[in-house]
């Protein structure tokens, strides 16, 4: 098992570790906080290494400022309507930390916001797990998660395992805060992003899905091909104009379940392009629109509004209460099993 760094130490006396996994050019470092990403160095089109990834020098500010850096979420990442779901005909209040009404990324006491077991390490991969009791933040089910960062030469995988005891629902995502100029290079919108999607689901005012499966065809949704994230993000449309911005789910093709590229992005200032892979059903693409007032950053950095953008793979926001949406239901003996890649290259 590979020695770790101490990173920091919990109010309550525990320690918090930092892994660094290093594969060819490419390296990682990992917190046993939140199971957080804290730093990702790829080289960029002249060889130099830049790391892609905002994140922070120091525990306490992942411990205070409430953005999630690199973390890992759930046990169901973003929101849930009304702070509830019914499963069996039983209906489970949660608790209701966005807005005061509904649920997000898990509750008060997250996956987040948890200290993860390092169960094992080597110079490439390391596996982090946790148990999470029967009625923690008002999911059913005593759940045991394992997720396993292992990192190549050309890109980070990142692979999800959870099994629980009574039929859950489970979602499970990485939170990570992409900068393919820099994590201090200031705001992304001069970045390109690609999502290979024709379909998102639109959301009210609180950012929770209305039930619709709608086409991209025509809208600012539509990313289909290489665009600026800058190009329409201030755009005149409803969707856009709630959330400040993208904070959108959107619909991959192809057949959930099968690895399959979802995303694309790249930045011309470094020439570092990144392609996203994923077994699950939805992604999230999230613009940073809320990063004002963030602490200073790696190196002092003045993380500000849109300095970084997220794709957080998932299954679809609120996904307990629309039918019509893939099941994140767990049922009692089945094993949630997901995959997601980041590749990068550099021209």
């Amino acid at each position: 098992m590979a020695s770790p760094i101490l990173f920091g130490t919990m109010p309550d006396g525990t320690a918090v570790d930092q892994y660094t996994l290093r594969a060819g050019a490419l390296s990682c470092d990992i917190i046993t906080f939140g199971g957080s990403l804290r730093a990702l160095h790829v080289p960029d089109r002249t060889g130099k290494s830049v790391d892609v990834l905002l994140g922070f020098d120091t525990l306490e500010p992942y411990l205070t400022h409430g953005k999630s850096f690199g973390a890992l979420v759930g046990r169901f990442a973003n929101r849930i309507g009304g702070a509830k779901f019914t499963l069996n005909g039983e209906t489970y209040p949660l608790a209701a930390n966005d807005h005061g009404v509904n649920h997000l990324h898990g509750g008060s006491l997250g996956y987040n916001k948890r200290v993860w077991t390092a169960e094992s390490s080597s110079d490439t991969a390391v596996t982090l797990s946790l148990s999470s009791p029967d009625g923690e933040e008002g999911y059913p089910g005593n759940l045991t998660v394992r997720v396993t960062y292992t990192l190549t030469e050309t890109e980070l995988t990142i692979r999800y395992h959870a099994e629980c005891d009574r039929d859950t629902v489970c979602n499970l995502t990485n939170h990570a805060y992409f900068n393919l100029s820099s994590h201090d290079s200031g705001p992304v919108l001069d970045q390109t992003i690609q999502l290979l999607a024709d379909r998102y689901t639109p959301a009210d005012s609180f950012s929770i899905p209305t039930g619709e499966i709608a086409s991209v065809e025509g809208t600012p949704m539509d990313l289909r091909q290489p665009t600026l994230i800058g190009a329409h993000i201030d755009e005149a449309f409803s969707q856009l104009a709630q959330a400040g911005g993208y904070d959108h789910n959107w619909v991959p093709n192809g057949e959930p379940g099968t690895l399959r590229p979802i995303a694309k992005a790249f930045s011309s200032a470094s020439g570092i392009s990144m392609e996203v892979l994923s077994t699950l059903p939805g992604v999230q693409f999230y613009t940073g629109n809320y990063l004002s007032g963030c602490p200073a950053g790696k190196g002092g950095a003045a993380y500000d509004k849109r300095w970084g953008f997220c794709l957080e793979t998932q299954f679809f926001p609120d996904s307990p209460n629309h039918a019509n949406f893939p099941s994140c239901t767990l049922r009692a003996g089945e094993a949630f099993d997901h995959t997601a890649v980041f590749r990068f290259f550099a021209k």
